[in-house]
Parts: C-alpha cells; structure tokens; sequence
C-alpha cells in the first residue's frame, strides 16, 4: 500500500489551491477547520464505523458533520466528501500536517510546540514566543503543552529541530558526563 505522505499530497495541495484561488477564503480559518476534522477522523471508533460496509458514506459523513464544534462552510463539507468517498479517512491527519506545512511556507513561518513542566501564561509565552522567534530566525505559531516529567524548564519542537532547556535535559547531560 503507498504511504499515507504520498496519499495525503494530492488532497492537501487540491485544498490549498482552491484555498488561495478562492476570494474571501482565510488560509487560517480553513487550517482550523482542517484539524478539527483530522482530529475526529483520529478517533479509533469513528474509524470502524466508516470501514464497516454495512454503513454508506452518508451516514459516516453525517456523523463527521455532527460531531464537528462548529458550522463547515461549503468547502470543508466538499472536502470531506470526497475524502470520505474515496475512502481516504486514515489519511485526513497526514493531509492536515501536508496543508499546514503549505501554508506556513506560505506565511513564512513554523509551529512549534512548547513543552513545560508548569501552565504557562499568555505574557509568558509572549515572552518566550519573541526569545524564540529571534533563536529560529522565523514566526512561530506556538502551542503548549504540559509536561510534568520536564521538572522545570521548556522543550521546544520546531519541525525537527529542538530546544531543551528544561531541568531533565540538564540532568540527563549531566548524568551521561559523569558515566563518561
């Protein structure tokens, strides 16, 4: 079977086409609307109700749009349908990282997730988001998320470059010097 990349790139780069060509459609809004349907096409249930041949592309596209936060506009449901058609749900999350990765090619930018030990306020990641911006040379679109094992400190993951300067990094290095 080809790999999901492979499978993914046709459908992301049709969306994001259709995207830039299209007047009063916001690269933004559509990358929410993206995610949110990887994120339910992610879910282990939902994959087994859409390969069971018992129920239509109807029904599978019916629960999508139900489950769904928020109104699709008419192109995510288009989209969708025509993932869902050709039977192409397990490559929905890699065709959301395909997009996203063209349109922060697009915008000149990254995302970047940021891991800390503790919650972070939105002055805080400010902070850290300029720090960062300035060591990458790029704008970031900064996540966060809570890793307690950290102890202290941030993990930075910015594509496949990472910044770890959280107190378990530090240790790690420390304990490898000394069994050096």
């Amino acid at each position: 079977m080809a790999e999901l990349a492979t499978i993914a790139r046709p459908y992301a780069d049709a969306l994001f086409k259709a995207v830039t060509a299209g007047a009063g459609v916001d690269l933004g809004s559509t990358a929410a609307w993206v995610d949110e349907l990887a994120a339910i096409a992610a879910n282990p249930q939902l994959r087994q109700l859409a390969d069971n041949p018992k129920v239509t592309a109807g029904q599978v596209f019916d629960v999508f749009t139900g489950v769904a936060q928020s109104a699709l506009p008419e192109m995510a449901k288009n989209f969708l349908r025509t993932v869902i058609d050709n039977g192409r749900l397990n490559a929905l999350p890699e065709v959301t990282e395909q997009f996203r990765a063209l349109v922060n090619r697009r915008n000149g930018s990254s995302d970047a997730v940021v891991y800390s030990a503790f919650p972070m306020d939105g002055a805080a990641l400010a902070d850290v988001g300029s720090a960062l911006e300035n060591r990458f040379g790029r704008k970031l679109n900064l996540t966060v998320q809570q890793d307690e094992s950290l102890i202290g400190g941030i993990r930075v993951v910015v594509g496949d470059e990472v910044l770890d300067t959280s107190v378990k990094a530090r240790l790690e290095q420390m304990k490898a010097v000394l069994t050096a």
